[in-house]
């Protein structure tokens, strides 16, 4: 009676998978059982690094049908594009919220700004001013600081004066302007006056023009 046929034993399994035939996985070049890791260095702190990170991404195994290598490269260059857009928008938010040292009626200052002239109607300081009025809006960066509530007629520099001078026709000329709206398009330093303010300090024809000012005393 002849013995029990032995069979030969199976090949080992891949330590990474319980299935030779796993599209999720990669097998290993022949003759390299575990990876290089010369780039975290041959520290005991780079080996445990190292080892941690491959028990997180086992590197025979694809992810999202990429390679290990492919695929970290790809979330690296995803989180700097995030961090570049959590950046800017950081920046915008900041440039939003407007210039500093605006130029408030607290001391004795003189602002360099543009001159530019606009049609008077009712302004936001809820005064009806005419074309022939000295009068003028300022920034709306300067108008929004210190406004309180949501009525911008009662906005404290609704009725301030400013005297804005400049060099015209060979002479220092300044004229004394109320303030009585709110220029939108205009920078911190800008001021927006009517057109008989504008004929006292430049051509009309010019339309914007460089101009000194400053707040004057309420008193005066």
């Amino acid at each position: 009676m002849s013995a029990p046929k032995m069979e030969a034993p199976k090949e080992p399994l891949p330590a990474h998978t319980t299935s030779p035939n796993a599209s999720d996985w990669e097998l290993p070049q022949e003759g390299t059982s575990k990876p290089t890791r010369r780039w975290l260095g041959t520290t005991a702190l780079g080996w445990t690094i190292a080892d941690r990170f491959d028990r997180v991404l086992p590197p025979h195994k694809r992810y999202l049908g990429r390679s290990r290598r492919t695929f970290v490269i790809a979330l690296v260059a995803l989180l700097l594009i995030l961090l570049a857009l959590v950046v800017g928008l950081a920046v915008g938010l900041t440039n939003k919220s407007g210039p500093r040292n605006l130029p408030l009626p607290s001391g004795a200052e003189t602002y360099t700004g543009d001159l530019t002239y606009y049609d008077p109607a009712l302004g936001a300081c809820g005064i009806e001013s005419s074309a022939s009025q000295d009068v003028v809006a300022v920034s709306h960066f300067t108008f929004d600081a210190v406004q309180v509530g949501g009525n911008p007629n009662t906005n404290v520099l609704c009725g301030k004066k400013i005297r804005a001078q400049r060099k015209y026709n060979g002479e220092t000329v300044s004229v004394d302007l109320t303030v009585v709206d709110r220029c939108t398009g205009c920078k911190a330093t800008d001021i927006d006056v009517s057109p008989s303010a504008f004929d006292k300090l430049a051509h009309r024809d010019l339309g914007r023009v460089p101009v000194t000012w400053a707040w004057l005393e309420q008193d005066s």
